[in-house]
């Protein structure tokens, strides 16, 4: 059917030639003063255009929709027929095989992206961009419900943006890159949890844009004015991708200009929106839906590596548009660094407060140990001696429990702040390190478990040694060594990526340069290189 419509004689208006345009979703036939846009018959989740009646419906919500930003360019749908083998456009005879949006065409040389190669775009086209922007996001179609949808709409996909450009990782996206974003995007919601939910409350999510870029935006006339702008080709296939905050459609384009190599025009274009709309809290917003665009523009120019009907040539060019893409979603992600939560896991005198310390040099991180936490409950010096039995006195359950409690307060604030802390303790039982773990998720923490161990000789020795110095903030002893081994629960439901066994008692130097290298693969940002 698009070889059929190549054709001139396929159309009832004059034609010389057809020019094919393709995305991941949709063919683009450019045919005198018109263009035609054919949906294909995907299913990308996010997207599903599989039936013929899903493509008509949407056809004809893509007009109705791009008449708010563009109100002259959208005719209507076109049907496409098949009269014995003869395809034809928007004529009366023959069977209905497809449905087209039917534009107007604008012209190629007033097209943003085009102006954007030639250097031809200012400050003050930007400027009229945001203010045509403005007045359309705040009439747009919103409410408190809308608010609450979108905000869980734009988590689920997040989650389902990562899902997708698995399969590219080693292609499109390196591992390192790909860990970088997973751990931004839990990062940001997290820590900015308070301005996400003003946003929320102050309904900024409404029926938006949703793929704000320079090649949907035509500059219509020489004037520089907000009525000379006409931006088109919005969202129209998936309502949790509509209704988004506003800061996505600014962001998508401040994204676009800067991958196309102007950031000076990014800075201009999202300053004029910002002095119109009485946004205080856009910027801290920014990049995050920067960052989410860059992400998402990066998939879907991977998903073009695997449809068999784009040339290998285009291939190629869309591999390194997708790579440029998510280099861009790191400099944005590295605007936020995710904090780390460490536990240290193991038996007393295995060696964990050495290697906590050691870590917290590496990692400018705080140390919080439960020793010292027990004692400052207890009214006892770090210092000051509390032998007792085990599991009595302070080191009852119920003094444990309430020491645990106290590192996890402790630890949420710093946290949340972006100070990445190591909560230095035995987590001997399982529910603790599913506390600690819940904690990272919470708090938009990348979390690891540092698993501890040293021979029962090494152990003895330590002890021995300590007993006899008379120092230290620890009072274990050999029999608290054996009723712990007796009790404890080895941290199998840790996933293995944040699992890190270190042995104590030999190269420590080596040690430490595996367990950081293994922080680093599991969160590159978070540990300095």
């Amino acid at each position: 059917m698009i070889q059929a419509l190549l054709d001139p004689a396929a159309y009832p208006h004059p034609v010389d030639r057809v020019q094919l345009l393709q995305t991941h979703i949709s063919y683009v036939l450019l045919a005198g003063e018109y263009a035609y846009k054919i949906k294909k018959p995907v299913d990308f989740e996010f997207v599903n255009y599989s039936t013929l009646r899903r493509r008509r419906y949407y056809c004809g919500r893509e007009v109705t929709l791009n008449r708010r930003l563009c109100d002259d360019v959208y005719l209507g749908v076109a049907p496409i027929r098949d009269d014995h083998g003869a395809i034809t456009v928007n004529s009366r005879v023959g069977r209905k095989v497809e449905y087209a949006v039917w534009m107007r065409r604008l012209p190629e040389d007033r097209m943003m992206h085009h102006l954007l190669e030639q250097d031809a775009v200012t400050k003050a086209s930007v400027g009229a961009i945001a203010e045509k922007l403005v007045p359309f996001h705040q009439s747009a179609e919103t409410s408190p419900a809308i608010a609450r949808y979108g905000n869980w709409a734009i988590r689920y996909n997040c989650a389902e943006n990562v899902d997708q450009w698995q399969p590219f990782i080693g292609r499109t996206i390196t591992p390192e890159q790909d860990a970088i974003l997973r751990a931004y995007l839990d990062t940001f919601y997290a820590r900015k949890a308070e301005v996400m939910q003003r946003r929320v409350d102050e309904l900024r999510i409404r029926h938006c844009h949703s793929d704000l870029r320079s090649d949907a935006v035509s500059f219509m006339c020489d004037e520089i004015s907000a009525d000379c702008v006409c931006i088109l080709d919005c969202v129209e296939f998936n309502r949790r991708i509509m209704l988004v905050d506003i800061a996505r459609d600014v962001s998508f384009l401040k994204m676009d200009l800067e991958f196309r190599g102007h950031p000076n025009l990014a800075e201009a274009f999202t300053e004029r929106y910002q002095q119109l709309a009485d946004d205080p809290d856009l910027e801290e917003v920014l990049p995050y839906y920067a960052c989410y665009n860059a992400c998402v523009r990066g998939k879907v120019e991977s998903f073009l590596l695997g449809l068999p009907e784009v040339p290998e040539r285009d291939k190629k060019a869309a591999a390194e548009r997708a790579r440029r893409y998510y280099d861009l979603a790191v400099d944005y992600a590295s605007s936020l660094p995710p904090a780390l939560l460490l536990i240290t896991c193991g038996l007393s005198a295995s060696g964990k407060s050495t290697v906590a310390n050691d870590l917290s040099g590496a990692l400018n991180a705080r140390v919080i140990s439960s020793d010292v936490t027990r004692k400052r409950l207890a009214g006892i010096a770090p210092d000051g001696s509390a032998i007792d039995e085990y599991r009595a006195g302070i080191y009852s359950p119920d003094m444990s429990a309430r020491t645990y409690r106290a590192m996890f307060d402790e630890a949420r604030e710093l946290l949340i702040n972006g100070r990445s802390v190591i909560l230095d303790a035995t987590f001997l039982r399982r529910g603790d390190r599913k506390t600690a773990a819940r904690l990272a998720r919470e708090t938009g923490a990348q979390f690891a478990c540092i698993l501890v161990e040293a021979s029962p000789n090494a152990i003895r020795r330590r002890m021995s040694q300590r007993e006899q110095d008379g120092g230290g903030v620890s009072d274990a002893r050999w029999n608290t060594y054996i009723q712990q081994k007796r009790r404890f629960q080895r941290p199998s439901e840790i996933a293995e990526e944040r699992l890190i066994a270190v042995e104590t008692g030999g190269n420590s130097s080596r040690e430490m340069k595996k367990v950081t290298s293994a922080l680093r693969a599991l969160s590159p940002l978070s540990v300095p290189s």
